[in-house]
């Protein structure tokens, strides 16, 4: 039996800086609209909400490497990689602008809208705790292919789209980020192969940037204003608090919570096809515990698996990458370091990085997937496209001091744009996606009754506004003709399963000829 041991492996550098860094995009983002969109005080920010919300992670962090040590003494292999950890990005969004902004500006109490947030979260945590117990059958139940094209459409569309984006608004700086990607990562042989790629990256980028002006010392004063020593704290009279309060706020709560059930389904099975078998319900568990500690120190927004574990893996990281991630998270919020390492180190470096792990993501379902069964992976990826879409849409005509409904979506029409469409099969994408590949998978594979079921469900998904409506309702605007539509679509699945069964008894009695 090999001992446990925690090593340093020249991969985990490269993922360490990839992981650390979009981690502490989404810190520094959150607490961004928190501060400067929703009005919630700094204090509150920097002192309770950003500590509590990195030592989540680090919890997290410190549990999937545990879970890695414990896989790589069971098993005896040295290429074990940890899961990544980090923060629901879609949750710090949904939390932001669907919880605590509404009840801010309605109270004007900073205080009431973090309590309902904390409770929001603690919703959120209790359906992965709860779902942990079924993880494992339904991630059984579902067919691999169905949950790594989830994952590739989550990766290229939310992981790496918008970092491709800002790529190409710096190009002095990041195609050549990109170009050693290609070559270290991608290529047969790498350049300057003595420096691990990750480093050689950062140094590029950062020294690209600083040398075509795109970083400015003026920064790195500013962002010294932030510096401070901002220990977590035990706030569960605030959750408490929130408790009597919370039901209308909660709507979101219940799909979102699904969504990052179906986000660490995908990802531990992810692991599962790049070879690291962890067991789904610890996983699960670990998420759900340490993003209700978070709450309880005063942190609205869960923590999850992160997206591409496939990409670190193929890096070269082994468990200390996620391990010194969750250390960095905990850290930089503790001593209000976020925007100081950002005034440092560009973005533009670092992003490519982002693009390499979307893209690695969306190639393993390639891989992994039976020729007949590569359709899926596109049908998959719609509900993506329109979320991503949807969002960009909404966001620009919000910039415009408008939106859908002062335009109308006759005119948006006229100019190519099918909003409707776009908010039907956007909203709701994550599951929404999954419900869409099994539709494909079981009609293309010949599983008419599983086919009936995934309708099925599609019909009582779309029943409650669960997915191709903007808000959670029973029956409003025009789920009932999605509702009606995948009756339908499960009736069809029902009438070929019974010519199927016909056309199978029909052979069986027929004579075979002497010839």
């Amino acid at each position: 039996m090999n001992s446990i041991k925690l090593e340093w492996k020249r991969g985990d550098w490269a993922a360490y800086f990839g992981l650390m860094t979009n981690n502490l995009t989404n810190l520094l983002t959150m607490m961004g609209l928190l501060i400067f969109v929703v009005g919630i005080p700094t204090e509150i920010v920097y002192g309770r909400i950003a500590p509590a919300f990195g030592l989540a992670v680090l919890v997290a962090s410190v549990c999937y490497a545990w879970f890695g040590l414990q896989l790589a003494k069971e098993t005896g292999r040295k290429d074990v990689t940890a899961l990544p950890s980090g923060p629901s990005a879609p949750s710090i969004f949904t939390v932001t602008f669907l919880v605590l902004m509404p009840v801010y500006q309605q109270t004007g109490d900073a205080e009431f809208a973090i309590q309902i947030g904390l409770v929001w979260c603690f919703v959120e945590a209790m359906i992965l705790v709860g779902g942990s117990f079924l993880g494992e059958t339904i991630r059984k139940m579902i067919p691999r292919t169905v949950l790594l094209s989830c994952l590739s459409g989550l990766g290229l569309l939310l992981l790496a789209m918008n970092p491709m984006l800002q790529a190409f608004e710096a190009p002095t700086v990041s195609f050549i980020v990109l170009l050693l990607i290609f070559i270290n990562w991608f290529g047969k042989k790498p350049i300057f192969a003595r420096i691990p790629t990750g480093l050689l990256l950062l140094v590029a980028g950062t020294a690209l940037a600083w040398i075509s002006g795109l970083q400015s010392p003026e920064a790195i004063k500013a962002s010294m204003s932030s510096f401070g020593f901002n220990p977590p704290s035990i706030h569960v009279d605030s959750f408490l608090q929130g408790l009597p309060h919370a039901l209308p706020y909660l709507a979101s709560a219940v799909p979102l919570g699904l969504a990052n059930y179906i986000f660490d389904l995908e990802n531990i099975e992810s692991a599962h096809a790049a070879g690291d078998e962890y067991n789904t319900r610890k996983v699960m568990l670990t998420n759900g515990l340490a993003s209700t500690l978070g709450c309880l120190m005063g942190n609205p927004f869960p923590v999850t698996v992160y997206v591409g574990h496939a990409g670190w893996k193929a890096m070269g990281a082994s468990i200390g990458y996620t391990l010194a991630s969750g250390v960095t998270m905990f850290i930089v919020p503790l001593f209000g370091l976020g925007a100081f390492m950002l005034a440092i180190i560009p973005m533009t470096a670092i992003v490519p990085i982002l693009v390499f792990i979307g893209v690695v993501t969306a190639n393993q379902v390639v891989r992994e997937t039976p020729k007949i069964e590569v359709p899926v992976i596109f049908i998959c990826l719609f509900p993506w496209i329109a979320n991503w879409a949807l969002t960009m849409v909404n966001s620009v005509m919000a910039a415009a001091g408008t939106s859908a409904a002062k335009i109308g979506p006759e005119a948006l029409a006229h100019k190519g744009v099918f909003y409707q469409g776009l908010v039907h099969l956007g909203n709701g994408a994550p599951l929404a996606s999954m419900l869409w590949g099994c539709v494909a998978i079981f009609a293309i594979i010949n599983k008419p009754l599983r086919g009936a079921i995934a309708a099925a469900v599609g019909a009582l998904l779309a029943l409650f506004g669960v997915i191709h409506a903007p808000m959670v309702g029973i029956a409003q605007g025009s789920s009932l003709m999605f509702v009606t539509a995948y009756l339908m679509m499960g009736a069809m699945f029902v009438v070929k399963h019974v010519l199927d069964r016909r056309e199978a008894a029909a052979t069986a009695v027929t004579p075979v000829s002497d010839s």
